[in-house]
Formats: C-alpha cells, structure tokens, sequence
C-alpha cells in the first residue's frame, strides 16, 4: 500500500513562501521520480516540477522555475518543494505524485502512478 502525504499549504501574499511536503510511505523502492502537479479551479492539472527518486535530477515547469526548487529527504522518504516569490496565479490545490516508470516524460501526469490528497495553496494579490 502507496500513499502519500502532502502538507505545508496555506495563505500567503503575492512575493511570499512557502515549503510544501511530500511524505511517502508503502513500497517506495518501486518508485523512479516524484512530481508535483497543480490544478487552479476551472483548469486542467499541470506539471509544476519533479525529481528523481536518488535526488540528483530536477525538471521545472518554465512558469516556476527560478522560483521553486524540488528537494528531497531520503531517510524520511519526504519530497519538498519550496516556492518563493508566490504569485496570485500560483493559487490552487498542490499535488504530489509517484512515478514507477521508466520513460523519460516527466511531465505527463498519465506517467504517475500514485497521488496524495493535495493541499491548498492561496496567494493574495
């Protein structure tokens, strides 16, 4: 049994931050990159950034990057990703996610195998 936790989400005004977490727990070894999608009421869900399971590798969404960096946690088998410089256009409902795969698409949610429940993120302008 896979399941994933995110948390950390909250209010913020435009120009803040905040650090979102990932807590995986189950048959983790499996799993070959976690991502982070978003979805804003009325949109499609959408590819924010990943990284690979060992934590060498990450890959950004160009709406994000230079703003949110995707860490990770090995011993605690947590992903994080730290936002800065939030905008009002970065609000929606964060989701953290579980790849098995092996393709080299990072940013297909159809790729992830596992989701967290996600967790509101609201920027004030």
């Amino acid at each position: 049994q896979v399941r994933l936790v995110e948390s950390g989400g909250g209010l913020v005004q435009a120009g803040g931050s905040l650090r979102l977490s990932c807590a995986a727990s189950g048959r983790t070894f499996s799993f070959t990159r976690m991502g982070w999608f978003r979805q804003a009421p009325g949109k499609e869900r959408e590819f924010v950034g990943c990284i690979n399971w060992i934590g060498d590798r990450t890959y950004y969404d160009d709406s994000v990057k230079g703003r949110f960096t995707i860490s990770r946690d090995n011993a605690r088998n947590t992903v994080f990703v730290q936002m800065n410089s939030l905008k009002p256009e970065d609000t929606a409902v964060y989701y953290c996610a579980a790849d098995r795969s092996t393709s080299a698409v990072v940013d297909d949610m159809r790729s992830y195998n596992y989701w967290g429940q996600g967790t509101q993120v609201t920027v004030s302008s």
